[in-house]
């Protein structure tokens, strides 16, 4: 079966499996990325707890997608090995018994091994999402579809931050981070439950020239790399934004507490409002205007936040976060339907520059930060973020 003929026999809208699917999908991003990003409000108190710098911090987030972005690519071949759900919830399950052990750890650099591990884990959810969705919906269905499941992403991420560091200033970071844990292990379940058996899916044996093919055969497509390439800078930025935020209004002249810093985490909302949209802009009028669209939105949320004032602030994050995701919508189902070779391999090198960007760059932009305070690191986000714009315009079809 190809893979066009895969995805056109798939789950239509408005029948109870697609429902179920992207219901399932939904609760799983929640589980994954509320585990991922749940320090990140809690960056400043784990910098003076454990006397350690911004970027030192900030660790706690960069180990865990450094690990997401080095487990990507091995879950893809488990999930064609033993099918994308029972992957998925295999992954999903080890990845809530390390944060749960994460917190036992005595201090900052155990706690970093534990993170690199959980995050090695959590790969395996972005590493099969997208294969899994565009395999059993149909494919008039699938940029719409991809946008609910990073809908689910971006709540996810929400919750993880917006509860832990309220619970985290009142009774430290890591019960913080251990109540965002159990409130995964419910939506694990909730995914287990609902998520359909695959239809489309046919388990395979993949041999190691194989699996070198798959990846170098995607390798291959220019179209391929720039959509990689997106992921990495724009994911990159986004994230630095958001670790670097807490300390830009915890310090002069603002003077926030945590728990009302914490609350700048709700205009993730924007990102839930703005990526399905965008996937149903996308499959009526394009990918490409889509994806340039949201990455100048993108752009113009970055700069604003220069201005020093708590409202332009708000604002400039609220652009910041629906552009970006409704680039990412665009461009994570873009990367699988787009696939030269294996769909999985494609989805997983797209996740694979993803979180690097965010593991790197998540790291860098507290040097930028140390050493140009706040415009440093706003001037390496629009940096990215321009540079990723200028390769899409350039080489990406208008699909």
């Amino acid at each position: 079966m190809t893979y066009d003929d895969a995805a056109s026999a798939g789950h239509a809208p408005g029948s109870k499996g697609y429902r179920r699917l992207l219901a399932a999908l939904f609760f799983i991003g929640v589980a994954t990325f509320a585990q991922l990003y749940s320090p990140q409000g809690l960056l400043p108190l784990i910098a003076e707890e454990q006397q350690v710098t911004a970027d030192q911090a900030a660790l706690m987030v960069s180990a865990a997608t450094l690990g997401l972005a080095l487990g990507v690519i091995p879950w893809s071949y488990v999930g064609d090995r033993i099918g994308r759900k029972p992957a998925m919830g295999l992954a999903i399950s080890l990845a809530c018994v390390l944060a749960v052990v994460v917190v036992l750890m005595p201090g900052l650099w155990p706690a970093l091994i534990v993170r690199f591990f959980e995050g090695f884990m959590l790969g395996g959810v972005p590493a099969l999402a997208i294969a899994y969705l565009n395999e059993e919906v149909s494919r008039g269905a699938a940029a719409a579809a991809a946008g609910t499941y990073v809908s689910g992403t971006t709540l996810g991420g929400l919750a993880g931050r917006i509860i832990a560091a309220p619970v985290g200033e009142q009774w430290g970071w890591k019960p913080g981070m251990l109540v965002v844990a159990a409130i995964a292990v419910a939506c694990v379940a909730l995914f287990l439950w609902l998520a359909p058996s695959a239809r489309e899916f046919a388990p395979k044996r993949t041999t190691f020239g194989q699996a070198v093919s798959a990846l170098t055969g995607n390798l291959r497509s220019r179209v391929l790399w720039v959509l990689y390439i997106q992921g990495f800078l724009t994911m990159g930025g986004f994230v630095a934004m958001y670790n670097y935020v807490t300390f830009h209004l915890a310090g002069a002249p603002f003077h926030m507490p945590l728990w009302l810093i914490s609350l700048i985490f709700l205009v993730y909302l924007a990102g839930t409002f703005s990526s399905p949209r965008a996937g149903r802009i996308a499959s009526r009028w394009g990918r490409k205007p889509v994806l340039l669209t949201g990455n100048l939105v993108m752009m113009l949320g970055v700069a604003l936040t220069l201005i020093p004032h708590i409202s332009t602030i708000l604002a400039g994050m609220v652009l910041l976060t629906g552009g970006f995701f409704a680039a990412h919508a665009v461009a994570s189902g873009w990367a699988g339907s787009a696939a030269a070779a294996g769909r999985a391999q494609s989805a997983s090198l797209y996740n694979l520059g993803y979180y690097a960007g965010s593991s790197v760059f998540g790291f860098v932009g507290g040097s930028f930060l140390h050493l140009a305070g706040w415009p440093g690191t706003v001037g390496m986000v629009l940096g990215l973020a321009a540079l990723a714009t200028a390769a899409a315009a350039m080489v990406l079809p208008r699909d």
